[in-house]
């Protein structure tokens, strides 16, 4: 059965070759509903989400496109099936909706039109012709372009009277308190990284508004925080706390504790910084190359992704801020804010749809390549901590803060020998360093054992607090590393 729309909600309906773009599709439609604004308002139509009926897809489509409030159009390299007289449904429901009279948002995606059907670049070109289209590469530029376009139009009918927070005019703030060579190094970066449009030394003014920076020619608060003079004089709590603690709960005295202040880059870097120089590192050799690799102790594209997260999608109207605690056991990232309703942090650990609460501060993160592709960071995580033989990261909403958890290899050489584990379950701590977790049938494979054996030395893991045990019996219950005695510490 059909969802019934809610009640004074608007339809976005969403046009494109289904198969090649569905997880722009599906992203958008995320995004939509997963924003605290755009639910208010808005509904999104996606023809795969229909349950089974006997109706034609070619009655559907008119229906919905006629009865849609905004029509958004993705244009790839495909031009789909086409009909007796040589259409496909994209064309078709573009025409409808411009015979309709529908607002049209056009997003083209590639920054090439080398690989298109022809019939595809001649339907760009058609809608050219009537509308302003927006090219994108990823779905990040995508969501942005779309929550832009999204609030203009709110605001252009009067629904809108104040924008949301990363959108709106910084009080007090002014052009000047954005310095030109700021922007600069994020052009050259961005420019390096990811090849973006616009090249160093183009106008401030240009710039801004071609990141959808500005508001009524004022700079809003991503602007603020991703390229002013100093961020934290409009907005203090954007600073961001750094502490280490040599034992695994909060203590006082702090034993190292820094407060950072500058732009979004600037704030990562800093806090990248602080925990590379607290953790243990290895130099190898310069056998590859004439740079000696550096290998630290916690995999350092996991610490950077927990870090550029908090920083990325915190909530800026908090008066709280994002805090980097390092523990004997762990790391602990604390985001001011809630995980969007389309997300929990069971989904973060399979693949998901970006959903970022400031678009318009993860986009040039996006572009300066500090984050990569929409929705694989945290499985990113999970992966090079696995790599590294650590357990996986912990992601948990503790009250009105989100907690990202990486631990650290506390059972060492010289803690297995303390612990006097002999070297069957020695091998039995690499394997779930690497796999997460083993059962006694795998153990007993591993180490060449008989059932009875296998239980004697897991229970004895177990009892010398390498491992904790999960499930009571049977096959369902496994072995995995032991997390600390951790008490959660409270907010400093």
């Amino acid at each position: 059965m059909k969802k019934k729309p809610v009640a004074g909600h608007k339809n976005i309906f969403i046009s494109s070759v289904q198969k090649e773009l569905h997880e722009e599709r599906r992203a958008l439609k995320e995004f939509v509903q997963g924003d605290a604004l755009f639910r208010r308002y808005f509904d999104v139509f996606l023809f795969e989400d229909l349950p089974a009926s006997d109706r034609k897809a070619d009655d559907v489509y008119p229906e919905e496109v006629d009865h849609c409030n905004v029509y958004v159009g993705l244009f790839g390299n495909e031009y789909g099936s086409e009909d007796a007289e040589g259409l496909s449904p994209t064309e078709r429901e573009f025409d409808l909706a411009t015979t309709k009279g529908k607002p049209r948002l056009i997003f083209v995606k590639g920054k090439d039109d080398k690989s298109r059907h022809p019939k595809m670049l001649r339907l760009i070109r058609k809608a050219g012709a009537q509308l302003i289209r927006r090219r994108f590469t990823g779905v990040p530029d995508l969501t942005a372009a779309l929550y832009a376009a999204l609030v203009e139009r709110l605001e252009h009918n009067g629904e809108l009277r104040s924008l949301p927070f990363d959108a709106s005019a910084c009080p007090r703030a002014a052009l000047n308190d954005l310095p030109q060579e700021k922007i600069d190094r994020f052009l050259e970066t961005a420019r390096r990284e990811r090849n973006y449009a616009l090249s160093p030394r183009t106008s401030r003014e240009k710039v801004l508004s071609h990141l959808d920076l500005l508001d009524d020619s004022r700079p809003t608060h991503a602007a603020i925080l991703l390229f002013g003079k100093n961020p934290q004089r409009f907005l203090p709590s954007s600073e961001l706390k750094c502490m280490h603690f040599h034992g695994v709960k909060v203590s006082k005295p702090i034993p190292s504790y820094q407060i950072f202040k500058g732009t979004v880059f600037e704030l990562v870097d800093h806090a990248l910084d602080f925990v590379l120089s607290k953790i243990a590192r290895s130099v190898g050799t310069r056998e590859i190359g004439p740079q000696a690799p550096v290998e630290y102790e916690l995999p350092k594209q996991a610490v950077a992704e927990a870090i550029v997260n908090a920083v990325a999608h915190r909530d800026y109207t908090s008066n709280a801020s994002v805090q980097v605690m390092l523990f004997a056991d762990r790391l602990e990232v604390w985001n001011p804010g809630e995980l969007p309703p389309a997300l929990t942090p069971d989904r973060l650990r399979e693949p998901h749809a970006s959903i970022p609460r400031n678009p318009l501060i993860a986009e040039p993160l996006f572009l300066a390549h500090y984050v990569e592709k929409a929705g694989t960071g945290t499985l990113d995580m999970i992966d090079r901590c696995r790599e590294a033989g650590l357990p996986p990261p912990h992601f948990e909403q503790r009250g009105g803060f989100f907690v990202t958890t990486i631990w650290r290899d506390w059972l060492t050489e010289a803690v297995m020998d303390s612990m006097g584990l002999n070297d069957r379950q020695r091998k039995a701590v690499f394997h779930v360093k690497q796999k997460g977790s083993i059962s006694n049938m795998i153990y007993q494979t591993l180490a060449d054992v008989s059932k009875r054996t296998a239980h004697r030395d897991l229970t004895g893991l177990v009892e010398k607090g390498a491992f904790q045990k999960v499930g009571k019996t049977g096959k369902g219950t496994f072995y995995e590393l032991r997390k600390g005695a951790i008490k959660r510490p409270k907010v400093p």
